[in-house]
């Protein structure tokens, strides 16, 4: 049965009455960056002409309604993620901003020599430079767990790394390259039997599905406003009050102090002291407007479409002569990675360009995911829920038309 159909929101988004190359837009690349809805660009507008002020500093009107609407947002998000006070959420400049800021951070504070980090082997490259830097910096041991040829943890190989020596298992929600969905509860809870603490790469997670950090019982997460249809410039670093309490600033400057003196400064409790300088009000705000919008719609509501969408893909793409899809976990996010035999995937995107048809090739950053199945380069098509069948019956003839061209 087909599931509610939620494409006719397409009309919220203005980007996507636009052409590309003289044909009507058809974007197919949502892991990387989303389109933003109407009232996401008049939120931040409205702050611009109507609000502008700064936050935390002043007594003034505008200042107080900007100071509200930024508090108001970081309450939004905490109940948006589970989160169990606002004084959890961080707020950073996006994922890979969080994921750094949070690696200083957890190290300075946890970390000793020979002490060990766990990731997989098909990390973005943001959830996998950082643990490499930390540990040569901090001389920690880096391992990685194998993931199967459908692209799913193996499970078996995960448990046998982890040991008194583990510190932090570190992982993505939703890979970027081939779409898994890791099963992170149970990733949580069999790291906690070993005291190691558990960070949550969830950029491609969090558009996409409910995700409630409270049940997952995770003890860091990080996500980025413009995939989930906000700006950029924004994200969430969320952690563990205990924890976020232990933990150093890593900036340094105004508004993250608590006393000033000659000699000596003190800082203030989380989140702020994470949050030095001015922050991005404006962006924050739209996030929070991003969000209001997909709770109307309903996070298991798109969820359930896009599902639909990438079971349809999967059904029409497998008619195209030499396809090979990189990743086929019976867990998916709606992201659909695919070669085909003899063709560049450079071309590949190139053509499908000049159809109208944006989506994403290279490797990802992911390289160790390409190198894992034994490529340089890739297409990745990924679909969000203002997407539509006809849409990806014109993206397959496309295909099938570029690939007669090229014979």
């Amino acid at each position: 049965m087909t599931r509610k159909d939620l494409s006719h929101y397409a009309q919220d988004f203005p980007m996507l009455s636009k052409s590309m190359n003289g044909k009507p837009l058809i974007y197919f690349d949502n892991a990387a960056t989303t389109q933003k809805p109407q009232m996401v660009i008049d939120a931040i507008t409205d702050y611009y002409q109507n609000q502008c002020g700064t936050v935390n500093r002043a007594v003034y009107e505008l200042a107080t309604n900007a100071t509200n609407l930024f508090h108001e947002t970081r309450e939004l998000i905490q109940r948006f993620i589970g989160a169990e006070r606002p004084e959890e959420v961080i707020f950073t400049m996006g994922t890979t901003d969080s994921t750094n800021l949070f690696a200083h951070s957890f190290g300075k504070a946890f970390l000793q020599p020979g002490d060990e980090i766990i990731v997989t082997e098909i990390e973005h490259h943001a959830n996998l430079v950082p643990w490499q830097n930390l540990c040569e910096e901090h001389s920690c041991v880096l391992k990685f767990v194998k993931v199967n040829d459908r692209g799913e943890l193996d499970l078996d190989h995960y448990q046998t790394l982890l040991s008194p020596k583990t510190k932090l298992v570190a992982i993505a929600h939703v890979s970027n390259a081939l779409g898994t969905v890791h099963p992170i509860k149970e990733i949580a809870a069999l790291a906690h039997q070993h005291g190691a603490k558990v960070f949550v790469d969830g950029a491609q997670a969090v558009p996409h599905m409910p995700v409630d950090v409270n049940d997952l019982d995770i003890d860091f997460y990080a996500f980025s406003g413009h995939k989930i249809y906000g700006p950029t410039g924004i994200g969430i670093l969320y952690g563990k009050y205990d924890l976020l309490d232990q933990m150093p600033p890593v900036r340094y400057g105004g508004d993250m102090i608590e006393t000033v003196t000659l000699e000596k400064s003190t800082y203030q409790k989380p989140p702020l002291k994470f949050e030095a300088g001015t922050p991005p009000i404006a962006q924050v705000i739209g996030l929070g407007a991003a969000i209001r919008y997909v709770e109307a719609i309903g996070m298991a509501n798109i969820h359930e479409w896009e599902m639909e969408l990438l079971e349809y893909a999967n059904k029409r793409l497998s008619e195209i002569p030499g396809i090979k899809i990189m990743g086929t976990a019976s867990e998916k996010s709606a992201s659909i990675t695919f070669n085909i035999t003899g063709v560049h995937p450079l071309d590949i995107g190139t053509l499908l360009d000049l159809k109208g048809i944006a989506v994403r090739t290279g490797h990802m950053c992911a390289q160790t995911a390409m190198d894992r199945f034994g490529v340089t380069q890739s297409v990745r098509a990924s679909f969000a829920f203002y997407n539509r069948h006809e849409q990806i019956d014109q993206f397959v003839d496309a295909l099938k038309e570029i690939l007669k061209a090229l014979a």
